[in-house]
Protein backbone atom coordinates (compact mmCIF):
# COMPACT_ATOMS: atom_id res chain seq x y z
CA UNK A 1 0.00 0.00 0.00
CA UNK A 2 2.35 2.36 1.10
CA UNK A 3 4.50 1.66 -2.97
CA UNK A 4 1.05 2.18 -4.27
CA UNK A 5 0.28 5.42 -2.28
CA UNK A 6 4.04 7.10 -3.23
CA UNK A 7 3.91 6.52 -6.55
CA UNK A 8 0.01 7.88 -6.98
CA UNK A 9 1.36 10.58 -4.92
CA UNK A 10 4.41 11.45 -7.42
CA UNK A 11 2.06 11.26 -10.08
CA UNK A 12 -0.07 13.31 -9.26
CA UNK A 13 1.66 16.32 -9.22
CA UNK A 14 4.43 15.56 -11.84
CA UNK A 15 1.80 14.38 -14.92
CA UNK A 16 0.35 17.48 -15.10
CA UNK A 17 3.33 19.61 -14.43
CA UNK A 18 5.21 18.11 -17.16
CA UNK A 19 2.38 18.19 -19.35
CA UNK A 20 2.32 22.48 -18.52
CA UNK A 21 6.10 22.44 -19.04
CA UNK A 22 5.69 21.06 -22.73
CA UNK A 23 2.98 23.15 -23.43
CA UNK A 24 5.35 25.80 -22.51
CA UNK A 25 8.63 25.21 -23.25
CA UNK A 26 8.33 22.86 -26.24
CA UNK A 27 11.74 23.26 -27.46
CA UNK A 28 15.28 21.41 -25.98
CA UNK A 29 16.33 23.66 -23.01
CA UNK A 30 19.70 23.97 -21.26
CA UNK A 31 21.65 20.96 -21.99
CA UNK A 32 18.52 19.58 -23.74
CA UNK A 33 20.03 20.94 -26.72
CA UNK A 34 22.45 17.80 -26.45
CA UNK A 35 20.76 15.26 -24.85
CA UNK A 36 17.20 14.99 -27.15
CA UNK A 37 18.86 15.44 -30.56
CA UNK A 38 21.08 12.87 -28.83
CA UNK A 39 18.24 9.94 -28.13
CA UNK A 40 16.61 11.05 -31.57
CA UNK A 41 19.55 9.83 -33.45
CA UNK A 42 19.29 6.41 -31.25
CA UNK A 43 15.65 6.29 -32.49
CA UNK A 44 16.59 6.44 -36.18
CA UNK A 45 18.63 3.56 -35.41
CA UNK A 46 21.93 5.63 -35.59
CA UNK A 47 24.14 4.06 -32.69
CA UNK A 48 27.17 5.37 -34.23
CA UNK A 49 26.61 9.30 -34.76
CA UNK A 50 27.76 11.06 -30.94
CA UNK A 51 27.54 14.81 -30.29
CA UNK A 52 31.24 15.64 -28.61
CA UNK A 53 29.46 18.31 -26.43
CA UNK A 54 27.71 15.21 -24.46
CA UNK A 55 30.01 14.10 -21.68
CA UNK A 56 27.79 11.09 -20.10
CA UNK A 57 26.93 7.94 -21.48
CA UNK A 58 24.28 7.07 -23.03
CA UNK A 59 22.32 5.24 -20.76
CA UNK A 60 19.78 7.75 -20.52
CA UNK A 61 19.09 7.31 -24.13
CA UNK A 62 18.59 3.60 -24.14
CA UNK A 63 16.09 3.71 -21.22
CA UNK A 64 14.04 5.97 -23.55
CA UNK A 65 14.23 3.93 -26.09
CA UNK A 66 12.77 0.95 -24.07
CA UNK A 67 10.54 3.39 -22.55
CA UNK A 68 9.23 4.24 -25.83
CA UNK A 69 9.03 1.15 -27.36
CA UNK A 70 6.78 -0.02 -24.47
CA UNK A 71 4.35 3.14 -25.39
CA UNK A 72 4.00 2.19 -29.13
CA UNK A 73 4.99 -1.40 -28.89
CA UNK A 74 3.57 -1.07 -32.61
CA UNK A 75 5.71 1.30 -34.12
CA UNK A 76 8.71 -0.76 -32.71
CA UNK A 77 7.41 -4.18 -34.35
CA UNK A 78 7.05 -3.07 -37.64
CA UNK A 79 10.05 -1.30 -37.76
CA UNK A 80 8.82 2.34 -39.17
CA UNK A 81 11.67 3.85 -38.56
CA UNK A 82 10.71 7.21 -39.55
CA UNK A 83 7.39 7.03 -37.70
CA UNK A 84 9.32 5.79 -34.34
CA UNK A 85 11.65 8.36 -34.69
CA UNK A 86 8.68 10.98 -34.80
CA UNK A 87 7.54 9.40 -31.59
CA UNK A 88 10.57 10.65 -29.97
CA UNK A 89 9.53 13.56 -29.41
CA UNK A 90 10.63 15.87 -26.14
CA UNK A 91 8.19 15.78 -24.52
CA UNK A 92 7.83 11.94 -25.07
CA UNK A 93 11.69 12.03 -23.98
CA UNK A 94 11.29 14.15 -21.22
CA UNK A 95 8.53 11.94 -19.55
CA UNK A 96 11.16 9.50 -19.24
CA UNK A 97 11.98 11.31 -15.98
CA UNK A 98 8.57 11.55 -14.77
CA UNK A 99 8.27 7.75 -14.40
CA UNK A 100 12.08 7.79 -13.19
CA UNK A 101 11.14 10.13 -10.48
CA UNK A 102 8.42 7.48 -9.36
CA UNK A 103 10.61 5.02 -9.59
CA UNK A 104 13.19 6.80 -6.88
CA UNK A 105 9.94 7.74 -4.53
CA UNK A 106 9.82 3.68 -4.52
CA UNK A 107 12.74 2.56 -3.95
CA UNK A 108 13.51 5.38 -1.44
CA UNK A 109 10.48 4.07 0.40
CA UNK A 110 11.70 0.76 0.14
CA UNK A 111 15.49 1.81 1.30
CA UNK A 112 14.15 3.68 4.52
CA UNK A 113 12.00 0.88 5.56
CA UNK A 114 14.79 -1.59 5.17
CA UNK A 115 17.18 0.78 7.22
CA UNK A 116 15.14 2.16 9.74
CA UNK A 117 12.63 -1.32 9.87
CA UNK A 118 10.76 0.95 12.78
CA UNK A 119 9.94 3.74 11.52
CA UNK A 120 6.47 2.05 9.74
CA UNK A 121 4.88 2.32 6.28
CA UNK A 122 3.16 5.91 6.97
CA UNK A 123 5.59 7.82 8.15
CA UNK A 124 7.98 6.18 5.20
CA UNK A 125 5.48 7.09 2.60
CA UNK A 126 5.73 10.65 4.17
CA UNK A 127 9.36 10.83 3.54
CA UNK A 128 9.47 9.54 -0.14
CA UNK A 129 6.54 12.60 -0.68
CA UNK A 130 8.84 14.73 0.54
CA UNK A 131 12.34 13.60 -0.93
CA UNK A 132 10.31 13.61 -4.69
CA UNK A 133 9.51 17.35 -3.64
CA UNK A 134 13.25 18.08 -3.21
CA UNK A 135 14.06 20.88 -5.19
CA UNK A 136 16.59 20.00 -7.18
CA UNK A 137 15.68 16.76 -8.05
CA UNK A 138 12.23 17.99 -8.49
CA UNK A 139 13.24 20.15 -10.97
CA UNK A 140 14.94 17.69 -13.14
CA UNK A 141 11.92 15.62 -13.31
CA UNK A 142 10.62 17.87 -15.99
CA UNK A 143 13.33 18.24 -18.05
CA UNK A 144 15.25 15.67 -19.85
CA UNK A 145 18.51 15.27 -17.92
CA UNK A 146 20.10 12.15 -17.33
CA UNK A 147 20.20 13.45 -12.97
CA UNK A 148 16.46 11.47 -12.20
CA UNK A 149 17.15 7.79 -13.74
CA UNK A 150 20.97 8.20 -12.56
CA UNK A 151 19.60 8.06 -8.72
CA UNK A 152 16.72 5.36 -9.20
CA UNK A 153 19.75 2.97 -10.53
CA UNK A 154 22.08 4.36 -7.58
CA UNK A 155 19.10 3.63 -4.91
CA UNK A 156 18.30 0.06 -6.97
CA UNK A 157 21.78 -0.50 -6.30
CA UNK A 158 21.73 0.36 -2.54
CA UNK A 159 18.53 -1.67 -1.98
CA UNK A 160 19.97 -4.83 -3.94
CA UNK A 161 23.08 -5.13 -1.52
CA UNK A 162 20.91 -4.30 1.38
CA UNK A 163 19.22 -7.34 0.70
CA UNK A 164 22.19 -9.46 -0.40
CA UNK A 165 21.17 -9.73 -3.89
CA UNK A 166 24.69 -9.08 -4.79
CA UNK A 167 24.90 -9.48 -8.17
CA UNK A 168 21.54 -7.69 -9.34
CA UNK A 169 23.64 -5.04 -6.67
CA UNK A 170 26.56 -4.62 -9.40
CA UNK A 171 24.36 -4.74 -12.44
CA UNK A 172 22.48 -2.14 -11.20
CA UNK A 173 25.95 -0.01 -10.51
CA UNK A 174 26.85 -1.09 -13.95
CA UNK A 175 23.81 0.74 -15.22
CA UNK A 176 24.29 4.03 -13.01
CA UNK A 177 27.89 4.30 -14.36
CA UNK A 178 26.00 4.55 -17.68
CA UNK A 179 23.89 7.43 -16.46
CA UNK A 180 26.79 9.37 -14.73
CA UNK A 181 30.51 8.11 -14.44
CA UNK A 182 30.62 9.20 -11.08
CA UNK A 183 28.47 6.85 -10.01
CA UNK A 184 31.45 3.90 -9.94
CA UNK A 185 32.43 5.64 -6.47
CA UNK A 186 29.09 5.21 -5.14
CA UNK A 187 29.09 1.77 -6.59
CA UNK A 188 32.60 1.30 -4.29
CA UNK A 189 30.51 3.14 -1.10
CA UNK A 190 27.62 0.70 -1.05
CA UNK A 191 29.91 -2.39 -1.91
CA UNK A 192 32.17 -1.46 0.73
CA UNK A 193 30.10 -1.21 3.39
CA UNK A 194 27.98 -4.54 2.40
CA UNK A 195 31.27 -6.24 2.30
CA UNK A 196 31.89 -4.89 5.84
CA UNK A 197 28.30 -6.00 6.70
CA UNK A 198 28.53 -9.14 5.21
CA UNK A 199 31.78 -9.82 7.50
CA UNK A 200 29.92 -8.72 10.66
CA UNK A 201 27.31 -11.43 9.74
CA UNK A 202 29.68 -14.29 9.47
CA UNK A 203 31.14 -13.42 12.10
CA UNK A 204 27.70 -13.59 14.26
CA UNK A 205 26.81 -16.56 12.75
CA UNK A 206 30.47 -17.91 13.56
CA UNK A 207 29.80 -17.31 17.36
CA UNK A 208 26.30 -18.18 17.72
CA UNK A 209 27.01 -21.64 16.03
CA UNK A 210 29.77 -21.96 18.04
CA UNK A 211 27.97 -21.29 21.05
CA UNK A 212 25.00 -23.71 19.65
CA UNK A 213 27.38 -26.41 19.78
CA UNK A 214 28.72 -26.07 23.22
CA UNK A 215 25.67 -25.71 24.74
CA UNK A 216 24.57 -29.11 22.67
CA UNK A 217 27.75 -30.33 24.65
CA UNK A 218 26.90 -29.22 28.01
CA UNK A 219 23.33 -30.38 27.56
CA UNK A 220 24.39 -34.05 27.36
CA UNK A 221 26.71 -34.05 30.39
CA UNK A 222 25.48 -35.98 33.24
CA UNK A 223 25.28 -34.08 36.24
CA UNK A 224 25.51 -36.32 39.44
CA UNK A 225 22.60 -36.57 41.92
CA UNK A 226 18.93 -37.46 41.45
CA UNK A 227 17.18 -36.03 38.29
CA UNK A 228 20.63 -34.35 37.59
CA UNK A 229 20.57 -34.77 33.71
CA UNK A 230 17.28 -33.13 33.18
CA UNK A 231 17.78 -30.03 35.42
CA UNK A 232 21.17 -29.53 33.71
CA UNK A 233 19.40 -29.81 30.39
CA UNK A 234 16.72 -27.50 31.06
CA UNK A 235 19.28 -25.15 32.68
CA UNK A 236 20.97 -25.27 29.71
CA UNK A 237 18.50 -24.49 27.30
CA UNK A 238 17.10 -21.38 29.34
CA UNK A 239 20.62 -20.04 29.49
CA UNK A 240 20.81 -20.52 25.48
CA UNK A 241 17.42 -19.03 24.80
CA UNK A 242 18.00 -16.31 26.74
CA UNK A 243 17.22 -12.77 25.44
CA UNK A 244 20.50 -11.61 26.97
CA UNK A 245 22.49 -13.85 25.53
CA UNK A 246 20.86 -12.80 22.10
CA UNK A 247 21.58 -9.05 23.04
CA UNK A 248 24.96 -10.36 23.60
CA UNK A 249 25.91 -12.29 20.26
CA UNK A 250 24.15 -9.08 18.44
CA UNK A 251 26.54 -6.64 20.48
CA UNK A 252 29.33 -8.53 19.64
CA UNK A 253 29.17 -7.84 16.21
CA UNK A 254 28.13 -3.97 16.31
CA UNK A 255 30.25 -3.28 19.56
CA UNK A 256 31.31 0.29 20.39
CA UNK A 257 34.86 0.63 19.75
CA UNK A 258 36.96 3.85 21.94
CA UNK A 259 38.55 5.01 18.58
CA UNK A 260 38.39 4.90 14.52
CA UNK A 261 41.81 3.14 14.86
CA UNK A 262 40.43 0.19 16.48
CA UNK A 263 37.10 0.00 14.51
CA UNK A 264 39.01 0.41 11.49
CA UNK A 265 41.96 -2.93 12.37
CA UNK A 266 38.87 -4.71 13.67
CA UNK A 267 36.99 -4.75 10.29
CA UNK A 268 40.25 -5.22 8.26
CA UNK A 269 40.82 -8.29 10.59
CA UNK A 270 37.61 -9.49 10.09
CA UNK A 271 37.73 -9.03 6.56
CA UNK A 272 40.72 -10.69 6.09
CA UNK A 273 39.85 -14.08 8.03
CA UNK A 274 36.69 -14.01 5.32
CA UNK A 275 38.26 -12.95 2.44
CA UNK A 276 37.85 -15.97 0.34
CA UNK A 277 34.08 -15.46 1.14
CA UNK A 278 33.82 -11.89 0.61
CA UNK A 279 35.85 -12.55 -2.98
CA UNK A 280 33.42 -14.75 -4.22
CA UNK A 281 30.29 -13.08 -2.73
CA UNK A 282 31.55 -9.28 -4.44
CA UNK A 283 33.40 -10.59 -7.19
CA UNK A 284 30.36 -8.85 -9.32
CA UNK A 285 31.56 -5.11 -8.55
CA UNK A 286 35.01 -6.24 -8.85
CA UNK A 287 34.01 -7.27 -12.79
CA UNK A 288 32.37 -3.45 -12.99
CA UNK A 289 35.52 -2.28 -11.62
CA UNK A 290 37.86 -3.95 -14.01
CA UNK A 291 35.55 -2.95 -16.98
CA UNK A 292 35.52 0.67 -15.79
CA UNK A 293 39.00 0.86 -15.13
CA UNK A 294 39.42 0.06 -19.22
CA UNK A 295 36.79 2.15 -20.24
CA UNK A 296 39.09 5.05 -18.54
CA UNK A 297 41.97 3.83 -20.48
CA UNK A 298 40.33 3.28 -23.66
CA UNK A 299 38.40 6.82 -23.52
CA UNK A 300 41.91 8.30 -22.14
CA UNK A 301 39.60 9.98 -19.22
CA UNK A 302 36.68 10.04 -17.55
CA UNK A 303 34.54 12.11 -19.90
CA UNK A 304 33.02 11.09 -22.93
CA UNK A 305 32.98 14.84 -24.66
CA UNK A 306 33.83 17.94 -24.19
CA UNK A 307 37.15 17.31 -21.55
CA UNK A 308 38.48 20.49 -22.24
CA UNK A 309 35.61 22.06 -19.97
CA UNK A 310 35.60 19.18 -17.18
CA UNK A 311 39.32 18.57 -16.92
CA UNK A 312 39.73 17.59 -12.91
CA UNK A 313 40.34 20.18 -10.47
CA UNK A 314 41.02 20.43 -6.99
CA UNK A 315 37.34 22.39 -6.22
CA UNK A 316 37.79 21.74 -2.28
CA UNK A 317 35.45 24.59 -1.88
CA UNK A 318 32.75 22.43 -3.86
CA UNK A 319 32.82 19.78 -1.09
CA UNK A 320 32.12 22.88 1.76
CA UNK A 321 29.29 23.87 -0.83
CA UNK A 322 28.08 20.25 -0.50
CA UNK A 323 27.34 20.32 3.62
CA UNK A 324 25.80 24.02 3.71
CA UNK A 325 23.40 23.35 0.81
CA UNK A 326 22.45 19.76 2.38
CA UNK A 327 22.33 21.37 5.69
CA UNK A 328 19.96 24.14 4.52
CA UNK A 329 17.88 21.73 2.64
CA UNK A 330 17.28 19.52 5.94
CA UNK A 331 16.71 22.63 8.22
CA UNK A 332 14.67 20.95 10.80
CA UNK A 333 17.64 18.65 11.49
CA UNK A 334 20.52 21.13 11.44
CA UNK A 335 19.18 24.43 12.31
CA UNK A 336 17.86 24.31 15.22
CA UNK A 337 18.56 25.49 18.60
CA UNK A 338 18.40 21.96 20.15
CA UNK A 339 20.54 20.86 17.09
CA UNK A 340 23.35 23.73 18.19
CA UNK A 341 23.25 22.71 22.32
CA UNK A 342 23.50 19.05 21.19
CA UNK A 343 26.86 19.82 19.03
CA UNK A 344 27.99 22.04 22.13
CA UNK A 345 27.53 19.04 24.17
CA UNK A 346 29.01 16.71 21.73
CA UNK A 347 32.41 18.91 22.08
CA UNK A 348 31.77 19.68 25.45
CA UNK A 349 33.04 15.73 25.99
CA UNK A 350 36.47 16.46 25.50
CA UNK A 351 37.18 19.77 25.22
CA UNK A 352 40.96 19.25 23.69
CA UNK A 353 40.14 17.05 20.40
CA UNK A 354 37.29 19.53 19.94
CA UNK A 355 39.32 22.56 20.12
CA UNK A 356 41.94 21.18 18.04
CA UNK A 357 39.25 19.36 15.30
CA UNK A 358 37.35 23.12 15.34
CA UNK A 359 40.82 24.97 14.44
CA UNK A 360 41.81 22.27 11.70
CA UNK A 361 38.13 22.28 9.92
CA UNK A 362 38.44 26.36 9.97
CA UNK A 363 42.24 26.08 8.78
CA UNK A 364 41.32 23.73 6.16
CA UNK A 365 38.46 25.49 5.12
CA UNK A 366 40.00 28.91 4.87
CA UNK A 367 42.70 27.11 2.88
CA UNK A 368 40.36 25.39 0.24
CA UNK A 369 38.13 28.89 -0.10
CA UNK A 370 41.36 30.44 -0.71
CA UNK A 371 43.37 28.57 -2.94
CA UNK A 372 40.64 25.90 -4.32
CA UNK A 373 37.59 27.96 -5.17
CA UNK A 374 36.93 27.80 -9.08
CA UNK A 375 35.15 29.73 -10.96
CA UNK A 376 33.74 27.73 -14.09
CA UNK A 377 33.56 29.97 -17.35
CA UNK A 378 29.80 28.23 -16.90
CA UNK A 379 28.96 28.98 -14.18
CA UNK A 380 29.45 32.90 -14.97
CA UNK A 381 28.18 32.90 -18.35
CA UNK A 382 24.82 31.08 -18.09
CA UNK A 383 22.21 32.80 -15.64
CA UNK A 384 19.68 30.22 -15.72
CA UNK A 385 21.11 28.59 -12.75
CA UNK A 386 20.35 29.57 -9.44
CA UNK A 387 24.17 28.98 -9.09
CA UNK A 388 24.67 32.08 -11.10
CA UNK A 389 23.23 34.40 -8.57
CA UNK A 390 24.54 32.50 -5.51
CA UNK A 391 28.18 33.33 -6.58
CA UNK A 392 27.24 36.96 -7.99
CA UNK A 393 25.41 37.97 -5.56
CA UNK A 394 25.97 35.75 -2.20
CA UNK A 395 29.95 34.44 -2.41
CA UNK A 396 31.28 37.46 -4.76
CA UNK A 397 29.38 40.15 -3.63
CA UNK A 398 32.57 41.44 -1.88
CA UNK A 399 36.03 40.01 -1.01
CA UNK A 400 35.16 38.79 2.60
CA UNK A 401 32.08 37.87 2.37
CA UNK A 402 33.20 33.82 0.90
CA UNK A 403 35.48 34.05 4.53
CA UNK A 404 32.41 34.65 6.44
CA UNK A 405 30.37 31.86 5.15
CA UNK A 406 33.62 29.34 6.76
CA UNK A 407 32.05 29.03 9.77
CA UNK A 408 28.50 27.77 8.39
CA UNK A 409 30.47 25.67 6.55
CA UNK A 410 32.09 23.99 9.63
CA UNK A 411 28.47 24.24 11.54
CA UNK A 412 27.16 22.13 8.92
CA UNK A 413 29.70 19.35 8.39
CA UNK A 414 30.21 18.51 12.26
CA UNK A 415 26.22 18.70 12.28
CA UNK A 416 26.07 16.24 9.22
CA UNK A 417 28.82 13.87 10.98
CA UNK A 418 27.34 14.17 14.49
CA UNK A 419 23.84 12.82 13.32
CA UNK A 420 25.31 10.44 10.75
CA UNK A 421 27.76 9.20 13.69
CA UNK A 422 24.99 8.55 16.00
CA UNK A 423 23.16 5.79 13.81
CA UNK A 424 26.41 4.33 11.90
CA UNK A 425 29.75 3.11 12.73
CA UNK A 426 33.27 5.68 12.30
CA UNK A 427 33.92 3.60 9.01
CA UNK A 428 30.27 4.09 7.36
CA UNK A 429 30.21 7.74 8.37
CA UNK A 430 34.37 8.43 7.23
CA UNK A 431 33.93 6.22 3.98
CA UNK A 432 30.58 8.21 3.17
CA UNK A 433 33.01 11.61 3.23
CA UNK A 434 35.12 10.11 0.91
CA UNK A 435 33.09 9.66 -1.16
CA UNK A 436 31.14 13.09 -1.11
CA UNK A 437 34.88 13.85 -1.54
CA UNK A 438 35.85 12.21 -4.80
CA UNK A 439 32.49 12.99 -6.24
CA UNK A 440 32.40 16.43 -5.85
CA UNK A 441 35.92 18.02 -5.61
CA UNK A 442 37.34 17.00 -8.93
CA UNK A 443 34.42 18.38 -10.83
CA UNK A 444 35.06 22.87 -11.66
CA UNK A 445 31.83 23.46 -12.27
CA UNK A 446 29.61 24.23 -9.30
CA UNK A 447 25.73 22.14 -9.90
CA UNK A 448 23.52 21.54 -7.00
CA UNK A 449 22.20 18.02 -8.99
CA UNK A 450 25.68 17.06 -8.20
CA UNK A 451 24.58 17.07 -4.66
CA UNK A 452 21.34 14.71 -5.01
CA UNK A 453 22.82 11.47 -4.76
CA UNK A 454 24.79 11.75 -1.32
CA UNK A 455 22.00 14.12 -0.31
CA UNK A 456 19.47 10.91 -0.58
CA UNK A 457 22.16 8.74 1.05
CA UNK A 458 22.23 11.76 4.01
CA UNK A 459 18.34 11.71 4.70
CA UNK A 460 18.11 7.93 4.62
CA UNK A 461 20.36 7.72 7.36
CA UNK A 462 19.59 10.91 9.21
CA UNK A 463 17.28 10.36 12.53
CA UNK A 464 13.52 10.11 12.05
CA UNK A 465 11.93 13.45 13.13
CA UNK A 466 8.12 14.33 14.06
CA UNK A 467 5.04 14.16 11.40
CA UNK A 468 4.78 17.87 12.01
CA UNK A 469 8.32 18.96 11.01
CA UNK A 470 7.99 16.99 7.85
CA UNK A 471 5.18 18.76 7.00
CA UNK A 472 6.89 22.53 7.26
CA UNK A 473 9.68 21.14 5.43
CA UNK A 474 7.70 20.08 2.49
CA UNK A 475 5.76 23.07 3.00
CA UNK A 476 8.87 24.92 2.06
CA UNK A 477 10.14 22.61 -0.50
CA UNK A 478 6.75 23.18 -1.97
CA UNK A 479 7.42 26.95 -2.23
CA UNK A 480 10.44 26.51 -3.66
CA UNK A 481 9.27 24.26 -6.61
CA UNK A 482 6.60 26.77 -7.40
CA UNK A 483 8.95 30.06 -7.54
CA UNK A 484 11.42 27.65 -9.61
CA UNK A 485 8.59 26.69 -11.71
CA UNK A 486 7.42 30.32 -12.47
CA UNK A 487 11.01 31.40 -13.46
CA UNK A 488 11.56 28.44 -15.58
CA UNK A 489 8.44 28.70 -17.66
CA UNK A 490 7.05 32.80 -17.37
CA UNK A 491 10.54 34.05 -17.85
CA UNK A 492 11.76 34.23 -21.78
CA UNK A 493 15.16 34.22 -22.34
CA UNK A 494 17.21 35.84 -25.22
CA UNK A 495 20.84 36.00 -26.09
CA UNK A 496 23.25 38.34 -25.04
CA UNK A 497 26.84 37.83 -26.68
CA UNK A 498 29.91 39.74 -24.39
CA UNK A 499 33.74 39.42 -25.05
CA UNK A 500 34.90 36.40 -23.87
CA UNK A 501 31.82 34.57 -22.84
CA UNK A 502 28.49 33.85 -23.99
CA UNK A 503 25.47 34.83 -21.68
CA UNK A 504 22.22 33.92 -21.28
CA UNK A 505 20.16 36.82 -20.00
CA UNK A 506 15.90 37.56 -19.87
Amino acid sequence: MGRLAVAAAVAAWAIPIAALVDSIVPEPYMDEIFHVPQAQQYCRGDFLTWDPMITTPPGLYYVSLVYVASLFPGAWMIRLAETFDALCSTAVLRSTNVIMAMVCAVLFHDLLLCIRPGIGTRKATIYAILVALYPVHWFFTFVYYTDVASLATVLAMYLSCLKKRFWVSAMFGAFSILFRQTNVIWMIFVAANGAISYTQDIYLKDNVSHESSESAHQSNKVVPGKGSKITAQGLRRRRTNSPMRKKGAVSESTKLYNSLAEEVWDISLKLWNSKCEVLIAFAPFAIVMVAFIAFIIWNGGIVLGAKEAHVVSPHFAQFLYFGLVSAAALLPWHFTPSRALDLVRWFGKSKTCSSLAVSMALGLSIIAVHFFSIAHPYLLADNRHYTFYIWRKVIQVNWVMKYILIPLYVYSWFSIINILGKSQTRVWVLSFILSVALVLVPAPLVEFRYYTIPFIILVLHSPIIGTGKLLSLGFLYVIADLFTMVMFLFRPFHWEHEPGTQRFMW
